[in-house]
């Protein structure tokens, strides 16, 4: 036998869970769906059921709760899945509170097994599987053990083409030894934590038989629309051509910075594809050169996109990017949620590059976005941006973080995260003091593969934007306080 078996894919209806799954549901699969109580796995079964349910693949679900089913219909038809239409039209529930309290297998299975053969479901459900488990402890039970009943139960379900799950409270998959384990050919997991004043849930697949799934933890939110699952992204590795073996250095395009004078100083700008660091004190001038970046690439018909993690990221745009940005040159991440996760934020950026085809990305700032995370997150911060911006670039993007210092005047540091060996190109900007007047100065620290200049650079900011001074800051700029102006950002 040579033709292997196909098995096809049932597409869930929750956002971001078919990813995760490697393309969707097996279809005829014997599912568990585990966790603790309150982490959201009878919303996950109604939300798949309601969306695979139609009048010719019917759906029974089984509660074996101590409340009525009614009562936990009361409150799922408060999300936007939810269809009246379809209760006992392709939806059917059933109550087996009576039969699982006799703790007798034989009873339940049978009850099953009548009530599939008639209604002649493509989907099952049973909810909750670990109050059959607990009942079989009851004295006076059967003389089917547990680990029988439930492999005769899922023969019974393939033999019947039934996709199946089966919702219980287990809290973790390596505190379990329990037969339904072993026989379930999916397992996922859902668990919710609290940290601090943050409540952060996340969802794994332990197990899948068939095709390969997203490993990892992955953050899901539960709104008025269900679950919304943020899968872990994981930059890909650069393919290469069928039997090529050379190794060229890629020679990327330079883009500008929609500065000239920097560009110069760059030799050239910003090789696409690369990430830069645009680190300096409040007021330095990090946002102008943003949006400077963006309007450079609107210009040459790149879209951007920029995702502002400040404490009012109106108030933070420039006036120019209010323009870009009513121009639909660039496109808005949305941040005002709280208790972000790196995937839900890598998530959001990842779909507005795929629907607007931006090739300039940019974050600001590094200590907003760690603000705006949960704390859960923070921990591991400096590697989850280091992912982050990975997949960014993997995309074809072209990546400036703004990280926010502290100007000390004696020391030289460009990321309180450790972020700068992360990125290809730094720029600085820092303050100076001439002649009682404060001064802005800037400098490229760092381009990597890429000769560039190490000079210091003095610039204003006036109305039209960045204004950099056309020579180093020598003794007529210490005398006067002032450097000429040479090359403007157009407005």
């Amino acid at each position: 036998m040579n033709e292997k078996v196909e098995i096809r894919r049932l597409p869930t209806g929750v956002p971001g869970l078919d990813a995760v799954l490697g393309g969707g549901l097996a279809e005829f699969s014997f599912n568990l769906i585990a966790g603790a109580p309150g982490s959201g796995k009878t919303t996950l079964a109604h939300q798949i059921m309601f969306s695979l349910a139609r009048p010719d693949k019917r759906a029974l679900f089984f509660t074996v709760l101590g409340e009525p089913p009614l009562k936990m219909l009361r409150y799922q038809q408060q999300y936007t899945f939810f269809d009246a239409a379809k209760v006992n039209e392709s939806i059917r529930f059933v109550n087996l509170a009576d039969d699982v309290m006799t703790g007798d297998f034989e009873r339940v299975l049978a009850r099953i097994t009548d009530e599939v053969e008639r209604f002649e479901p493509a989907l099952v459900m049973v909810d909750s599987f670990r109050s059959v488990v607990q009942a079989s402890k009851a004295p006076g039970n059967g003389s089917m053990d547990l680990q029988e009943f439930i492999q005769r139960l899922g023969m019974h379900l393939t033999t019947w083409q039934a996709t199946t799950f089966l919702i219980g409270e287990y809290m973790a998959p390596e505190n379990e030894s329990n037969p339904i384990f072993t026989v379930a050919d999916g397992i996922l997991w859902l668990a919710q934590s609290v940290d601090r004043n943050s409540m952060v849930r996340k969802i794994q697949v332990a197990k899948m038989r068939g095709h390969a799934t997203i490993p990892g933890l992955h953050t899901f939110r539960i709104n008025e629309d269900g679950l919304h699952i943020f899968p872990r992204t994981i930059a890909r590795a650069p393919e290469a051509a069928a039997g090529d073996t050379r190794v060229e250095p890629a020679v990327s395009p330079r883009l500008s910075m929609g500065i000239p004078l920097l560009d110069e100083l760059m030799c050239g700008g910003l090789p696409a594809g690369y990430s830069l660091l645009v680190a300096g004190p409040s007021g330095s001038g990090k946002s102008q050169l943003a949006s400077a970046f963006l309007a450079a690439g609107a210009k040459a018909g790149q879209k951007g996109v920029i995702a502002a993690f400040e404490k009012s990221p109106s108030r933070s745009r420039t006036i120019l990017l209010e323009q870009l940005i009513a121009s639909e040159d660039v496109a808005v991440v949305d941040t005002r949620a709280l208790d972000l996760s790196i995937d839900e934020t890598l998530y959001a950026l990842t779909q507005v590059i795929e629907r607007t085809g931006a090739t300039r990305v940019v974050i600001d700032s590094l200590s907003g976005f760690e603000l705006a995370l949960a704390p859960t997150f923070r921990e591991d911060f400096r590697e989850s941006l280091h992912r982050m911006v990975a997949v960014l670039t993997g995309m074809g993007a072209t990546v400036m973080m703004i990280s926010e210092l502290e100007d000390r005047y004696t020391d030289l540091r460009f990321s309180p995260y450790g972020a700068a060996f992360l990125t290809d190109a730094i720029i600085v900007q820092r303050y100076v003091e001439l002649q009682g007047e404060i001064k802005r100065v800037m400098a490229v620290v760092k381009l990597r593969n890429s000769a560039h200049s190490h000079e210091l650079r003095l610039f204003e900011i006036n109305d039209a934007g960045i204004a950099i001074a056309d020579h180093k800051p020598g003794m007529d700029a210490l005398l006067t306080g002032h450097p000429r102006p040479s090359a403007t950002m157009p407005p």
